[in-house]
This record gives structure tokens, C-alpha cells and sequence, in this order.
């Protein structure tokens, strides 16, 4: 009890700190505003080089005077002379601040800056005696006052929440996360250089539609009033550029933002970035050649070379991407060779793989696809184009003329994830018509995911559309892969984040600026006051449990390291757990209604760990996290157990 007051004396002590810095800090800007130095009167500065200029042409601007601007990182003070780091956009570039040269004043000044503040150099380019190159300034301006003290120097910015949360900072201090968006921005500079050396017309449609088409996905609601109508945040571009098709503009491509309100996890977040792109009179062999031909230009521009290594794998993007049908992708992985088997035998065949089959996903198609998921995708780590898809999951895609059960649809599959999605496009409105109306019945018993009628789509297919080609890519993917990224949320500036009550995330910020930890940056959940006469909970057991049985259950301590959502369910989230022992744990648990996946990664948490595998959507789940159930207001409630984050995993409770 002693040390648990003890350290949260030091956490208290630490945030005072925190204070008082920022108090020093303000007092320094009044003295400047009141010497009328007013820093944020500053409204232009010409600079004429950039920090790596100075390194790649040394050569040429050694004893020549140059003007550069950037945040001050570090301060070395050596009494009449001093060394900072200053920082720009492209790099590092040290400077001698020597007070002979730039005067008494500005020197004295310059001594009371503080590391984050933004200032304007001129001065002279020169290599120092241990051989660095410098610049020795003439001439300091402060241009901005920084009034939050970055986090400590040797640790940086770690703590993965608030590097999201708060990415400002996160680029101030932390230059790998930079060179990945310098990255990202290139990549989507070359895929429009491509497409746009390949003919097609950039466009943009809108984001706000009537009715949410082009995928399955759940839509974001809003209401126009002006209209008094509800829209929907367009789920995907397709519908909107196969009518520009239709208009005979015939090859086009739009790069926006898609918005869909579903689960988050590593691979996914509500709002992302993808490419759509049509092409009249090709099909999916021409979108598949163009596919690879779009990533390997990309690969060769921007990283200079097609193999790149990701989370330690080397995926190699070199021409030639392997390319198979679904049903041989099944045979080869799930041993089940549906193109010989009837739908009644392959029911049989998927039953006796002790797979869940949803009601009314009985059909040949849809078995198919079922094994497809829980055989394949893990597989399928080099870039491999899966081909003919069937009918039944692939409503606007054109069937194929030698076997009407498949569509001529591929996805690119990349590291067991899906890169890409493309058809030949569905150009009959007969038989679009006949899909969209199989949609609408799935929604209405139930499935949220489901399409809806789009009644001018149909019209717009009956003025006629060429045959074509199309093809929608994730560009959040194709940046993680040649990144390196692990998460999306490393790929996207400001990634979707769960909110936090103000002042505890004030907090939060504040505990990591000054102790650059994770640990010290955890934000306890507030304390909810709740009614508890609306609390209903279920009764205790009548029967005892001699204490030998009780004991060989065996709790222990879990640190959750990563967890995802389960594709194809809405319910389960995926966990891998540190249990103590060298080898990762997975544990799968129905609580995604309760907790987004992100949220609980770090946590420490207590799981049964001698429970026999049981398999949940085709994986094997090793045991079983601890939660507390209740009934509130009469819906369920729930609570996964979850500890201080001191316990080491493994620990085991009694």
C-alpha cells in the first residue's frame, strides 16, 4: 500500500512539474511581448534552403551565406558560444550561436529559448573541427513561441494512443513516422502519374448519397434538412463511375474517401482511402494486368526496387503475380474440390469440416466461399490473384459464359489480406436488377451489410454500357505493405479515435510530454455512478464445487498484445495474449458490442489458459478471457475483468 502511495506521489509530482514548466514559459513570452518581441507578431520569413541542401551541396555552399528556418531541438550551451539541432521539414542541420557574431542581445535572448521553439537563421556554411557540417549564424529571429514542452529527448514519443491521438507531436519527434507520410504522399502522386499516363480521366462523385451502394457494408445516417431527407456516406464510388461509363467517357478513376461504420481494428478504420478505376471495352484479365502494372510502377518510383520486406516476410512484387480460381484455391487448402460436387454434396462436404453455416447461406456459392475464408486467405502471403468468384457474393459482377454459378471477379491478395477487388462488369440491367432485389431480401431478414434497390442504376444500364472492367484498391494497404506499417492507424495522419473525457486526456498528454513512457500515459477508465436498483444479476449457484475441482482450473494473468475483429462476425474479436510462457496465446471472445479492438490492446487481463482448443469461425480459441455479466435496465451489461498493468503475465490467482 506504501509503494502504490508512493508512486502515485511521483505521478502527482511529475504532472506539477509538468506545470511548472509550462508556467516558466509563459512568463518568458510576457517578458518578450513586454519588450515588444511579441513572437507570434512575426508573419513571414524568406528562408532560401532547406536543411538538406546543406548536406547534399556542401561542396558548393561552404562559405556561403544562407537563410534556413525550423524548430530548435536541441540547445548546447558553452558559455559565449553555443550548438542547437534545428529541424525543417527535410532534416537536421546543426548551428554555432556564437555571441560575438550574432551580438550581446541576441545571445542573451537566445539562451532563454527553449527546445520546440521555431526560429529563422542567416548565417555562414562551414564544417566544424570533429567534421560536422554546420552553419554559423549572424542573424536569430524567434518566429514561434512553444508553450508545451515536447516529450523527453531519448525517448521520444512511445506511448502508441497519444502518437494517434496527438500526431503533431508525433511528427515533431519522431522522424520514421514522417518519412511514412512523405511516403504515402508519393505513392498516391504515382498512382495518378500511372493512371494518368494510361488514358483515364480523374473525376470526383459525391460523398453523400441516397442510397448506399457499390458494396456490402453498413452505412453512416445523416439527415439533410434542407431536403428533409436521410443520406448515407457513400460505402463506395462504383455505382456513381459505371454511370460515366454509360456517358461514354470510358476510362475513368476517382481517389477519395470511403466511410463505412463498422468495426475498427489494425486493418481497418470507419473512413479510408481507396481507388476506383473503369475501363470500357476490356474485362478482368485487362484489370488484372493493369493492377500489377500500377503496383509495380509505384514500388519502382517510390522505393526504387519491387521486394520489399513486411513484419519480417519479403514480399516481392516482381511481374508475374501468381493468378487461380477460388475453387482451386479451396481444393489446394481446404481439400474440397466443389467444381465435381453437387450442392447437396458440397453441404456435406463443408458440415463434415465442422464449419457454422449462416441460415439461408446454403447455396454452392456461398459453401464455397465459407471454406474460402476459413482455408485460404492466411495462405496467400506473395501477391496472388484469386479469380471466379460465385454469383451469390458478387452481385455486380458479370457472370461467366462457360459456367453461369461464377462471375468473372478477382481479388489480389497480399501478406493473407485482400489488396484489391475487380470484375468484369455486370452490364445486363435484366440480371442486375434480379441481384439488387436478392440484396434487398437478405436486409430484410436482417443483414445490415446487404444492398438496396438503386432504381436509376438500372435505368442508367438500360441506356447501355460497354462491356468493362473495373477495379477498387485499398490505397491504406497498398501504403502499409510498402511502409512496413502494422496498423492502418500508422498509415493514416489522424486515424479514428475513441473520444476522451477532456481533462483526463489533458492528463494523459501531460504524463507523457515529461515521462516520454507508455505507463505512465494510461488513462483509467472514469468511475460511472449507476442506479443500482435497475441492476439485475444472476443468481449465486446453489450446488458446491469441492475446492479439487475448483483448483485445476487454471487462472493466470494475460497481457493482451493484439486483438482484431473476426471477419464474417460481428461478435468475436481475435486476442493474442502474453501468458508468461514463450509461446503467444489466442483466445477468441464474443465481446465486440461491448469493446472496440484498439481500445483493449496493452491492457493486463485474466483468462482460463487449461480450457481444450475450441474453434470459433474456424480458429482455435485457448481458453477464455474473464469477464463480469449483468443485467442493466434490462440489457445485458458487461465488463472485461482487467488489472493494474504492474502484474506480470503469467501470474496465477487463487
Amino acid at each position: 500500500m506504501a509503494e502504490q502511495h508512493q508512486a502515485q506521489d511521483q505521478h502527482e509530482q511529475t504532472a506539477e512539474e509538468l506545470h511548472e514548466l509550462k508556467r516558466i514559459r509563459r512568463e518568458k513570452l510576457a517578458e518578450l511581448q513586454a519588450a515588444g518581441k511579441d513572437p507570434f507578431q512575426q508573419v513571414r520569413f524568406e528562408r532560401d534552403h532547406y536543411t538538406t541542401d546543406i548536406h547534399e551541396h556542401f561542396d558548393e555552399l561552404e562559405g556561403k551565406t544562407v537563410r534556413l528556418a525550423g524548430r530548435m531541438m536541441s540547445k548546447r550551451i558553452m558559455g559565449k558560444a553555443s550548438f542547437s539541432d534545428m529541424r525543417d521539414r527535410y532534416g537536421r542541420l546543426q548551428l554555432y550561436i556564437k555571441r560575438d557574431n550574432v551580438g550581446e542581445d541576441v545571445y542573451k535572448g537566445y539562451k532563454k529559448f527553449d527546445i520546440g521553439d521555431i526560429i529563422g537563421i542567416e548565417g555562414e556554411v562551414f564544417r566544424t573541427q570533429k567534421g560536422e557540417i554546420s552553419v554559423s549564424v549572424t542573424e536569430l529571429t524567434l518566429l514561434s513561441k512553444n508553450l508545451a514542452p515536447l516529450p523527453e529527448k531519448w525517448h521520444g514519443l512511445k506511448d502508441t494512443d497519444m502518437r494517434y491521438r496527438q500526431r503533431y507531436v508525433d511528427l515533431i519527434v519522431n522522424p520514421e513516422v514522417r518519412d511514412t507520410f512523405e511516403k504515402r504522399s508519393a505513392i498516391v502522386r504515382e498512382i495518378r502519374n500511372f493512371m494518368d499516363s494510361r488514358g483515364f480521366m480523374e473525376v470526383e462523385t459525391p460523398c453523400l448519397n441516397t442510397i448506399p451502394g457499390g458494396a456490402a457494408a453498413r452505412p453512416f445516417i445523416t439527415h439533410h434538412n434542407a431536403l428533409d431527407i436521410d443520406m448515407y456516406l457513400r460505402i463506395a464510388t462504383e455505382l456513381h463511375l459505371k454511370r460515366l461509363i454509360v456517358g461514354g467517357l470510358e476510362r475513368v478513376y476517382e481517389i477519395g474517401r470511403i466511410f463505412r461504420n463498422e468495426g475498427m481494428d489494425t486493418k481497418h478504420n470507419p473512413e479510408f482511402t481507396t481507388i476506383e478505376l473503369y475501363q470500357a471495352y476490356t474485362d478482368y484479365h485487362g484489370m488484372m494486368d493493369i493492377t500489377e502494372d500500377m503496383v509495380i510502377h509505384v514500388c519502382e518510383k517510390v522505393l526504387g526496387g519491387t521486394k520489399v520486406m513486411y513484419q519480417g516476410t519479403e514480399i516481392d512484387f516482381t511481374k508475374g503475380w501468381k493468378r487461380m480460381t477460388m475453387a482451386e484455391a479451396v481444393k489446394e487448402y481446404a481439400g474440397i474440390d466443389f467444381m465435381a460436387l453437387t450442392p447437396e454434396e458440397a453441404l456435406e462436404a463443408v458440415k463434415a469440416k465442422g464449419l457454422e453455416i449462416e441460415k439461408g447461406k446454403e447455396s454452392w456459392g456461398d459453401l464455397m466461399s465459407l471454406c474460402y475464408d476459413e482455408y485460404v486467405e492466411e495462405n496467400l502471403m506473395q501477391p496472388t490473384f484469386i479469380t471466379d468468384y460465385p454469383v451469390e457474393i458478387s452481385p455486380l459482377a458479370k457472370r461467366k459464359p462457360s459456367d453461369p454459378r461464377l462471375t468473372e471477379r478477382f481479388e489480389c491478395f497480399v501478406y493473407g489480406r485482400e489488396l484489391c477487388n475487380a470484375f468484369s462488369e455486370l452490364n445486363d440491367p435484366i440480371d442486375q436488377k434480379e441481384r439488387f432485389e436478392r440484396q434487398v431480401a437478405l436486409r430484410a431478414a436482417g443483414d445490415e451489410e446487404a444492398g438496396m434497390m438503386d432504381e436509376d442504376f438500372i435505368n442508367a444500364l438500360e441506356y447501355g454500357m460497354p462491356p468493362t472492367g473495373g477495379m477498387g484498391m485499398g490505397i491504406d494497404r497498398l501504403v502499409m505493405f510498402l511502409t512496413d506499417a502494422a496498423s492502418i492507424r500508422d498509415v493514416l495522419l489522424f486515424p479514428t479515435m475513441k473520444t476522451l473525457d477532456p481533462k483526463k486526456a489533458e492528463n494523459k498528454a501531460e504524463k507523457a510530454a515529461v515521462n516520454g513512457s507508455a505507463e505512465d500515459a494510461t488513462v483509467s477508465a472514469p468511475s460511472v455512478q449507476i442506479d443500482l436498483s435497475k441492476v439485475k444479476i444472476e443468481p449465486l449457484f446453489a450446488d458446491d464445487v469441492d475446492f479439487e475441482t475448483f483448483s485445476k482450473s487454471d487462472f493466470r494473468v494475460v497481457k493482451i498484445e493484439a486483438c482484431e475483429a473476426v471477419p464474417k462476425s460481428k461478435k468475436l474479436l481475435k486476442f493474442t495474449l502474453n501468458d508468461g510462457t514463450d509461446r503467444k496465446r489466442t483466445i477468441l471472445s464474443g465481446i465486440h458490442e461491448y469493446y472496440e479492438p484498439e481500445e483493449l490492446v496493452g491492457k493486463t487481463c485474466v483468462a482460463i489458459t487449461n480450457l481444450p482448443p475450441r474453434k470459433m469461425m474456424g480458429i482455435d480459441s485457448e481458453g477464455m478471457l474473464i469477464s463480469a455479466v449483468y443485467e442493466y435496465d434490462g440489457r445485458e451489461g458487461l465488463n472485461l475483468l482487467m488489472l493494474d498493468d504492474s502484474i506480470p503475465a503469467g501470474a496465477k490467482l487463487y
